[in-house]
């Protein structure tokens, strides 16, 4: 077990099975050291965590753990295309979207979740660059869409 995975198991998370493709893309690209993934949301077995915007369905809290699941998507994606999670030497930024009722503003809290949980895994090299951006709506009715760029060693 990749010390990633280990440190996943001491937070009381593991990975899940790699989230499918929802339409006519591929779910990361690596080229050189860096891979960039798809945008993922907070499915958990295939059914999504939450359904709707922030302000409005879904609580500030429940995106916040919501932005964590949706890492445990992109880590499993991420796994399936380098073989092991140790091979990530720094997570270099997350793109975020929240879909967000008219007056929602706290998008920057919500993708904290994200923010939080990679630093938790990762330490020091989980620490990245970020955009939190609102929107009215995202496929599926999902209320968050996070893409992540990262930095591998060759394996």
């Amino acid at each position: 077990m990749s010390k990633v995975e280990q440190r996943l198991k001491e937070l009381g998370y593991e990975l899940p099975p790699v989230p499918p493709t929802m339409a006519n893309y591929v779910s990361c690209v690596q080229t050189g050291s860096v891979i960039y993934t798809s945008g993922a949301g907070c499915y958990v077995n295939g059914s999504p965590m939450y359904l709707g915007r922030l302000g409005a369905d879904v609580t500030i809290e429940q995106g916040y753990e919501a932005a964590k699941v949706t890492v445990l998507n992109l880590l499993a994606i991420l796994k399936s295309e380098i073989g092991d999670l140790d091979r990530i030497t720094r997570i270099v930024k997350l793109f975020a979207l929240v879909s967000s009722a008219p007056d929602f503003y706290e998008q920057p809290r919500v993708i904290n979740g994200a923010s939080d949980f990679l630093i938790e895994i990762f330490g020091e090299a989980g620490k990245h660059a970020r955009a939190a951006a609102g929107t009215s709506v995202l496929p599926f009715n999902n209320p968050i869409e996070i893409e992540m760029i990262v930095e591998v060693n060759e394996g």
